[in-house]
């Protein structure tokens, strides 16, 4: 039975560039704009990965636009953690930091072993590939967790 949508939910991966954007913008896409949704990495080190951004675009997913994003940037321009109901991880180091940034307040943080893409695959279909099983997990997820919300329409 599918848990009801959080007000609010925070991404987290690594970068910030591959996993969490992705499942951000897939959950904008399922939910619209009933639940508040963000995304961070541990880092912001690398821009939004072209791969992520290709395999999204064929399920009608833009993010083109998407600006990567640390958990510390996060605090520099005002989004308090504490502020979310709920943080996603994606990787096992984003889980550990989400976790120690969240030790002083109630707030839950769920880890999904989410496959790490990035440097799978010879040429460029192999790599869309693994990049699509990624989108594909995230997406089976959100559904798993949240519902398919082709059957919250009635």
């Amino acid at each position: 039975m599918p848990e009801p949508l959080p007000q609010s939910v925070l991404f987290c991966c690594d970068h910030n560039a591959v996993r969490s954007p992705m499942a951000e913008g897939i959950m904008k896409q399922l939910y619209g704009t009933d639940t508040y949704v963000q995304s961070a990495g541990v880092k912001s080190d690398l821009d939004i990965d072209g791969f992520s951004i290709a395999v999204c675009k064929e399920i009608g997913v833009e993010l083109a636009r998407h600006r990567v994003r640390s958990f510390d940037e996060m605090e520099e321009w005002g989004d308090d953690l504490s502020s979310f109901d709920i943080v996603v991880a994606l990787s096992p180091a984003s889980q550990r930091r989400a976790l120690e940034l969240t030790r002083w307040f109630h707030l839950d943080v769920i880890y999904w072993p989410i496959m790490d893409p990035t440097g799978l695959g010879e040429g460029r279909e192999a790599k869309l590939s693994a990049y699509r099983q990624t989108r594909d997990q995230i997406r089976n997820h959100l559904i798993d967790r949240w519902g398919d919300p082709k059957e919250q329409e009635t």
